[in-house]
């Protein structure tokens, strides 16, 4: 692949949106026959199904502006680890059940007000992969929220698992709103949306349910923000790959 330097901006911001969604898609289908409840199995499963469909979209794109021949496929199953753009919360492994879902409430705030104002992109794809995900994502953020509410307004015991989970993601939170010159040359033209404005309205909302759920903010170790858009990922992100690309790869071409 070539290196970030030589891809267009457009290229690369297609592909920091369809990694993050790929790889969380990914995430919560490992949840499927592990969930604490069989409603849970299918709910997790359809909210990865949401997130595939935007990533298929938008790597597809990816390729598409790139012109050298890839597809979705390519980019998803035949890139190695310092090739994808995805923030290190997506990548997080499972964990707790709470865990998951404090990865998914900061995830989908941050998700869902990144693509209300997307959908104004000067780009009309970008524009139209917006409009068709922001319903998706609303009901991503409140299936989060509820949990976050049962968990830590519920037992002692759910309380304490609820406040670890926001504490082990917590650290990766920072980069969801990173911003470069990447980033900021395409909204100077109106196609992107500059992630550091969405903080304000990320904190709002949180803090909200946070307050309503009887939990607190974990204001610990932050990890520098940016490392994933950079391509240097977390430990977690080479077992992920390793399972998601390996029929791909040991079957090159294959179709059934």
């Amino acid at each position: 692949m070539a290196p970030m330097a030589e891809r267009s901006p457009l290229v690369t911001y297609a592909l920091r949106l369809g990694d993050d969604a790929l790889v969380l898609s990914h995430r919560l289908g490992e949840w499927v026959t592990n969930a604490p409840q069989l409603e849970e199995d299918v709910a997790l499963g359809n909210i990865a199904l949401d997130l595939l469909g935007q990533a298929r979209t938008l790597l597809a794109y990816a390729g598409e502006v790139e012109a050298v021949g890839r597809g979705e496929d390519d980019l998803a199953y035949l890139r190695d680890e310092r090739d994808f753009r995805n923030v290190h919360l997506v990548e997080l492994g499972n964990g707790d059940f709470a865990v998951s879902m404090a990865r998914q409430l900061a995830f989908s705030t941050y998700q869902l007000a990144l693509y209300e104002r997307l959908q104004s992109s000067t780009d009309e794809t970008l524009a139209a992969v917006a409009a068709k995900a922001v319903k998706e994502v609303d009901y991503h953020r409140d299936h989060a929220t509820q949990w976050v509410l049962r968990l830590g307004d519920g037992t002692d015991e759910s309380h304490r698992r609820m406040q670890a989970g926001l504490a082990r993601v917590w650290p990766f939170v920072d980069e969801l709103f990173g911003s470069d010159d990447i980033e900021q040359s395409l909204v100077a033209e109106g196609v992107a949306v500059d992630s550091s404005t969405l903080r304000p309205g990320w904190d709002d909302y949180v803090d909200g349910v946070l307050a309503e759920a009887t939990l607190e903010r974990h204001e610990g170790l932050r990890t520098p923000p940016g490392g994933g858009r950079r391509g240097i990922h977390t430990e977690a992100m080479g077992y992920l790959l390793a399972e998601m690309q390996s029929l791909h790869r040991a079957h090159p071409g294959a179709t059934w």
